[in-house]
């Protein structure tokens, strides 16, 4: 299965609790943070919640 990189771009404060919650569920906790996810459907809707706080790259 694919893998993806997440960095987080922008900041939590004054969002919403529920984008709150995901960008903690991905492990994403500071500001620049990186982490690799499988792309799974489930990691895939999570990404989409917040894709305008985060930026995605697939790894090769």
């Amino acid at each position: 299965m694919a893998k993806i990189k997440v960095t987080q771009v922008k900041s939590q404060i004054r969002r919403p609790q529920n984008q709150k919650r995901t960008l903690e569920a991905l492990g994403l906790r500071k500001l620049n943070q990186v982490v690799e996810h499988e792309a799974t459907p489930a990691i895939l809707g999570m990404v989409n919640t917040v894709k305008h706080l985060i930026s995605v790259e697939e790894v090769k």
